[in-house]
């Protein structure tokens, strides 16, 4: 494999067109089209670049074969993703059942004192793994720019069945936790300690199918490499737009915690104002998608 291959693979597993290689390098467009049709060779500053922006050696990039180096999974990319996927499945949903847990608390006569510094020590612990997860994370894809996809069809054709049944099994859970609930207060009247009881129980329900959502689409995610390459290298409009969409959602999330924290110490609604989480969840969903500077690609 000479040069022209190598550069059109690369540039493939990073999810890249011709036009976004082009900008990267900052050189033309019919550059790149005239190198990968072996009619021109770029200078060897571009080559270096090249190989920094993509990890790659400069003589296999030159003379070897770049696929066939790349056969294995180096980095070891699934088992970082894997450890990812299961740590922020676990924090965020950790949240929730903490809500849960804490009217539990309550309900069996336990302090407000005492439930409400459990559910800040249990947000605090969640908040601060899903902080160190993402620095991880952020470390890993500046490490790793280009990762070769290693994955047979196999193996993603296993895991799309396992994210059937993944999603199937959240959406189950949120309707047997209503019918749940509904049951619950056809046969016990709604007062406490009931109330308690009942809601506390859904929420530990709504925590379960929240953390099946989340892995399954961080799980899914992770067999994209095509879009972990083609994030890890986008074009400097791209990159803007990932930064305001970041920008955003934690600020959503900040702001979700700040109210719910607020509304728990001055008015006593620990139980009742975890909505505010489910809203701003759906809300960082919508800016994703309105903001989304691949719309349309994937």
């Amino acid at each position: 494999m000479a040069f022209p291959e190598n550069l059109q693979f690369i540039r493939a597993q990073a999810g890249v067109t011709q036009e976004q290689l082009a900008e990267q390098l900052e050189v033309s467009r019919q550059s790149v089209s005239k190198w990968e049709g072996g009619q021109s060779f770029p200078e060897m500053d571009t080559l270096l670049r090249i190989c920094d922006l993509y990890g790659v050696n400069l003589d296999t990039l030159l003379r070897g074969s770049l696929e066939e180096s790349r056969v294995e999974d180096t980095a070891r990319y699934d088992s970082f993703m894997s450890r990812f996927a299961r740590r922020m499945t676990l924090s965020i949903s950790g949240i929730v059942a903490g809500v849960g847990l804490c009217g539990v608390l309550e309900a069996i006569g336990v302090t407000e004192t005492l439930t409400a510094a459990a559910l800040l020590l249990i947000i605090t612990v969640c908040v601060v793994v899903i902080v160190a997860t993402g620095i991880q994370h952020g470390n890993f894809r500046r490490r790793y720019p280009v990762i070769t996809d290693f994955y047979t069809q196999e193996e993603k054709d296993a895991f799309h069945q396992k994210f059937v049944w993944y999603i199937a099994g959240g959406v189950g859970a949120i309707l047997f936790g209503v019918a749940l609930l509904l049951l619950f207060f056809s046969v016990f009247p709604e007062e406490e300690p009931y109330e308690s009881y009942a809601i506390s129980v859904f929420l530990l329900i709504i925590a379960g199918a929240s953390a099946s959502f989340i892995y399954a689409g961080i799980s899914e995610d992770k067999y994209k490499i095509w879009k972990y390459n083609r994030d890890n290298n986008p074009t400097p409009e791209a990159k803007q737009r990932l930064n305001l969409i970041g920008s955003i959602q934690g600020t959503l999330m900040l702001l979700a915690t700040a109210a719910y924290v607020g509304l728990g110490l001055t008015r006593d609604m620990w139980r009742t104002a975890w909505w505010l989480f489910a809203v701003a969840g759906i809300l960082c969903g919508v800016v994703s998608v309105v903001l989304d500077p691949y719309k349309g690609e994937d």
